[in-house]
Parts: C-alpha cells; structure tokens; sequence
C-alpha cells in the first residue's frame, strides 16, 4: 500500500537551516506525480508550503519563496524539502503529501492530497 514516511526536521534558531525528507513506498513512485509539502502550526490551520508536479514544476508559497528548496530523488524515492533562512513563524508539523495526479492544482488544496505522512515537527526559536 502507498506510505509515505517522513523524516528531518527538529530545533534551530531562527537564521539556521533544517532539512524534511519523505520516503514513498516502492507502489508509490513520487517523481510520477503531484507532490507537496504542508505544514500545520498550533491552532492554525493545514497550510500548502510547496508543491511539485512530475514535469518538475514548482510552487511555493510567497512566505518561503527565496528561502526554501525542494528536490526529487528518483534513485531513493524520496522528497526532500531543505529550509534555509528559517524564521520562528515556520514552526509547525511538516507534512509529505501526494495526489493521485501528475499535475498540481492551483491553489494547493490539502483535500485533494489522498496520500500523507505521519509529520515531522519543525521548530524555529
């Protein structure tokens, strides 16, 4: 079955970097389709960070444009989202979502995402 497993993140302070990386599982091959990356602050709702469609093209939220990155890895399967410049305001739980498309949709919407990992918590003070 589809999984996707996320690993990275942790505690910086505010300036310093932090990777995420998500894993598919072998019936799932991220590079095929719409992948995203969401993230989900105390008391706030789910927000879109980045996404990416098969053909590679990317969309990233105005608050982390210039600041974060985002690479497919067909060897490994995985998806990896490097954050560099961070700020306190983007602690939250990092999400790795996927969707049954190749192409993503704009706006982002996380209801449209069937496939999510289990999160990995970011934390900038």
């Amino acid at each position: 079955h589809v999984q996707l497993v996320e690993s990275g993140g942790g505690s910086v302070q505010a300036g310093g970097s932090l990777s995420v990386s998500c894993a598919g599982s072998d019936v799932f091959t991220l590079s095929r389709y719409c992948m995203g990356w969401f993230r989900q602050a105390p008391g706030q709702e789910r927000e879109a960070v980045v996404t990416i469609s098969s053909n590679g093209r990317t969309d990233f939220a105005d608050s982390v444009k210039g600041r974060f990155t985002i690479s497919v890895h067909t060897d490994k399967n995985t998806l990896d989202l490097h954050m560099y410049d961070l700020k306190p305001e983007d602690t939250g739980v990092y999400y790795c979502a996927g969707r049954g498309n190749s192409w993503c949709a704009n706006p982002p919407l996380s209801k449209t995402f069937g496939f999510w990992g289990q999160g990995a918590q970011v934390t900038v003070s």
